[in-house]
């Protein structure tokens, strides 16, 4: 597709800069509340966005304290690499995109806590943007989400373990 799709895209969405990298617009948050169990003072039950990266943009790494669930819309595939809390496993990474025989889905759920950080998977031939929604719940509050410090215990861990994802922090 044309670069013009993203875009059209970005304009027809209105979407603003998101601190993590790509686009974003929230277009759901519940009227409903809820108590989280770990503690957290109550919550919307649900929110959602639209998010969208370009090729030349990435998710940085991040962690929600509440599940996340990333749902494929159009484009690019995307890689959305996740890792446990305390980086003890290597990064494990899904494709989301249309279902194939490989693997690749349509969906799938960041547990609360988890470290993740996303890209599209950009072919010469191919689309140059992904767009996803993503849906939390309990639903999303900046106070329930933090970076990955680049001078912090886990980007070091990252940098050394696993280099490759280091241009992720």
């Amino acid at each position: 597709m044309s670069p013009m799709r993203a875009k059209q895209l970005i304009e027809t969405l209105q979407l603003q800069p998101h601190p993590e990298g790509g686009w974003f617009r929230e277009m759901f948050r519940s009227s409903a509340q809820v108590m989280p169990a770990d503690g957290r003072p109550a919550r919307d039950a649900l929110t959602t966005i639209y998010f969208l990266l370009e090729a030349h943009q990435h998710s940085r790494w991040h962690r929600v304290q509440s599940d996340e669930v990333w749902i494929h819309l159009e484009g690019a595939p995307l890689a959305l690499w996740i890792s446990d809390a305390a980086l003890r496993t290597a990064p494990a990474h899904v494709r989301l995109g249309p279902v194939d025989v490989h693997g690749m889905r349509p969906q799938h759920t960041v547990a609360a806590g988890q470290w993740q950080a996303a890209r599209p998977i950009v072919s010469p031939s191919g689309d140059d943007y992904t767009l996803v929604s993503c849906t939390v719940g309990p639903g999303f509050d900046f106070n329930d989400f933090s970076f990955m410090k680049p001078d912090g215990d886990e980007a070091a861990l990252l940098r050394h373990h696993w280099p490759d994802l280091a241009a992720l922090i």
